[in-house]
């Protein structure tokens, strides 16, 4: 860059000079002025020496133009009109005050529309000032003196900046020999074209011998041809040789204008020129991105080995046909490019997919049909070696950026051993319902056969008991001790029989039709008072154990069964009675958190293994403990139980760890404030003793 700017400033002088000295005498112009390579320098220079540029721009227009005679006031009007042009173009070509150093772009239609106004802008510029200068000089015609320095300048402008601007990046088209064959063309044209004198429409020729090297070589190559013709006209003209004489009267034109011809030629080879550069630039960058693209996908086409994409024109003829279609399908590319496409499926195939459709069983429209559907769909292939496999097919149109069909394209995937497995636990799952179904008939059956068994059970056992109570009074006559001991061994295991029955029963109606609740508000106090009733007798004969309740002194009330409920706590109470060693202590606590009642029964037995507890209402479980204790019972207590405080809107959970005891909490709904009018109210009796108060039975 430091080295470059020196040498374009003396390059700039000497061009500058050059120009003045081949100006006509009768005019202010000073011939073709080189504008743009003042343009470039600033382009190339850093932003921060902008001014001093500038400031140079202006002396050396100013000079160049006085060193030939011209009246100060009108060189230093061209001088302050080459400096604002200069100004102009480097602003609008670098791109605004924050641009950067060495120029801009020159590659895009964009580039393309900021070069021409830059060019044309400043050109205009300094058109009118030098229209004002002549005209403030009062020498010459003022619009023609504009109109020939706004040419002048704008012939440089167009001519020079591409060279300081970033063209396209692209090398020749063209191979060597055209290469060679161009330039001679050029080089041979340009004496023919230009010495002649009688010819001027001639020199027009030259225009498509430029154009064809702007098509076909590289950018600095036509831009240097460019430069090199216009360089050999205004040489020849300037030798007094060619179509444009060095006296305007020739032509009729003032000698203001006597470079307009030729600066209307370089003007008009330069917007042809370039613009063709560009173009052929923007096609080569589409057509490496295109490329570049094809490449992208054929890699990704050509690498999915696990999916079968074929891709047909809008015929339906084969015209790709990857690795994994060759794979899936067992055809090689070669074997099937340029086919029809039908012959991959079957007419069951077809005949079955049109079916699903609810298309004709016709290909076409079996096709068409599978274009619609917004995913893919299931549809039989057939392999070389004709056996069928099932993919999931997804089939999309091609259109062009016109909206033209160009083909279709398919992707598919072999799933047929995925649809044999899902098939396979479909039936398995079939099956399974049936197994199901047939086992919920068969439990429905038990629980028929047992309820039915247990109503025949009980009139019996009742007849014994009833018996057995006629034998211990005496009224049958006298027992002796081991009378005695035997019968009450029957009458306890008779109880027990009973009692099975009636869980039995309960649960035979609970599975048959749940449990039915009464809507009747009742104090849950009493009905724990009438459940300990029940246990209490079993507390001091045969066992040994404390029982101890705690109550609040407000009424509990509870919506809901009071019998029911009593059958809860009589089942908790039974079960800390059997699981509570000799001397224990069995706890029946009460206590209100709204919006519920909390009862609580807990013991200090034998506990519960953890891994257990969650089996714990289940019906018939019974733990490993209980079961190697040989403690007597049924299992259905607690799943009885979980039923009815279930279906009074209640939970039940249970704590216990083995060796230090069980607590089980049940927790009701508070009725208090939720009575209504047409409530029954079972207005009970309070708990006999005290919050606190315990007793030993």
């Amino acid at each position: 860059m430091r080295v470059r700017v020196p040498v374009l400033f003396v390059v700039l002088v000497v061009a500058a000079i050059a120009a003045a000295a081949s100006a006509p005498d009768a005019g202010f112009v000073a011939g073709l002025w080189p504008i743009g390579l003042a343009v470039g320098l600033l382009l190339l220079a850093p932003r921060r020496l902008a001014p001093v540029l500038l400031l140079a721009v202006l002396v050396i227009a100013t000079a160049s133009v006085g060193c030939v005679a011209q009246p100060f006031d009108v060189a230093l009007g061209y001088g302050v009109g080459v400096t604002l042009e200069v100004a102009l173009a480097t602003l609008v070509l670098a791109g605004g005050p924050r641009g950067g150093s060495g120029g801009g772009a020159l590659r895009t239609d964009a580039d393309l529309r900021r070069w021409f106004t830059a060019c044309f802008g400043a050109a205009g510029v300094g058109a009118v000032a030098m229209t004002l200068t002549a005209w403030m000089a009062g020498a010459g015609s003022p619009v023609t003196t504009g109109i020939g320095v706004g040419l002048a300048h704008l012939a440089s402008l167009l001519i020079l900046t591409p060279f300081f601007l970033r063209p396209p990046e692209h090398g020749s088209i063209a191979r060597g020999g055209e290469r060679t064959v161009q330039w001679v063309a050029v080089v041979v044209a340009v004496p023919l074209l230009f010495l002649p004198a009688a010819a001027p429409g001639l020199i027009f020729a030259m225009i498509p011998l430029l154009a064809w090297g702007a098509l076909r070589i590289s950018p600095y190559a036509s831009m240097a041809q460019l430069l090199g013709v216009v360089t050999c006209a205004v040489g020849f003209a300037w030798a007094g040789r060619g179509p444009f004489p060095p006296d305007p009267e020739v032509f009729g034109v003032p000698s203001q204008l006597e470079g307009a011809l030729i600066h209307g030629f370089a003007i008009a080879c330069a917007v042809i020129v370039v613009p063709l550069m560009l173009r052929v630039g923007e096609y080569l960058a589409a057509a490496r991105e295109a490329d570049a693209e094809r490449f992208l996908v054929s890699n990704i086409v050509d690498s999915a080995t696990g999916v079968a994409i074929i891709v047909t024109d809008e015929i339906g003829r084969i015209v790709r046909f990857n690795p994994g279609a060759e794979r899936l399908l067992g055809y090689r590319a070669e074997e099937v490019l340029g086919e029809f496409t039908p012959f991959l499926h079957t007419d069951d195939a077809v005949a079955d997919k049109a079916g699903e459709l609810g298309v004709r069983a016709d290909y076409v429209d079996v096709v068409l049909g599978m274009v619609d559907l917004a995913d893919g769909s299931l549809f039989r292939f057939r392999r070389k070696d004709g056996v069928e496999r099932i993919h999931n097919t997804t089939i999309t149109g091609l259109v062009d950026r016109r909206g033209r069909a160009t083909g279709y394209l398919s992707t598919s995937e072999d799933v047929t051993d995925a649809v044999v497995v899902e098939e396979a636990l479909r039936a398995a799952l079939a099956a399974e319902q049936e197994a199901v179904e047939k086992l919920r008939e068969v439990d429905v059956v038990k629980d028929a056969f047992v309820s039915t068994v247990s109503h025949e059970l009980r009139t019996p056992i009742t007849s014994i008991l009833g018996y057995l109570e006629v034998l211990s009074d005496g009224s049958l006559g006298d027992l002796g001790p081991r009378q005695v001991d035997a019968l009450a061994r029957v009458t306890s295991n008779s109880h027990r029989l009973l009692s099975l029955i009636d869980d039995l029963l309960t649960l035979s109606r609970v599975a048959e039709h749940g449990v039915q609740v009464a809507h009747t508000v009742f104090d849950l106090r009493l009905a724990v008072r009438e459940g300990c009733a029940v246990v209490v007798p079993t507390l001091s004969h045969p066992r040994r154990l404390t029982l101890e309740t705690t109550a609040p002194d407000q009424p509990m009330l509870v919506r809901g069964d009071r019998e029911m409920v009593e059958r809860v706590l009589v089942n908790l109470l039974s079960n800390a009675v059997k699981f509570t060693p000799d001397g224990g202590l069995i706890r029946v606590e009460l206590a209100v958190e709204e919006p519920e009642v909390v009862l609580r029964v807990s013991d200090n037995g034998i506990g519960i293994p953890e891994e257990e507890q969650a089996e714990l209402f289940t019906r018939f479980f019974r733990s490993s403990l209980s079961q190697g204790r040989a403690i007597p019972g049924s299992g259905l207590g607690l799943s009885i139980t979980r039923s009815i405080v279930e279906r009074h809107g209640g939970s039940i959970n249970v704590h216990s760890e083995v060796g230090r005891g069980t607590v089980v909490e049940v927790r009701l709904p508070d009725a208090h404030g939720n009575v209504q009018d047409s409530t029954t109210v079972d207005p009970g009796d309070r708990v006999d003793r005290p919050a606190g108060d315990s007793s030993n039975r």
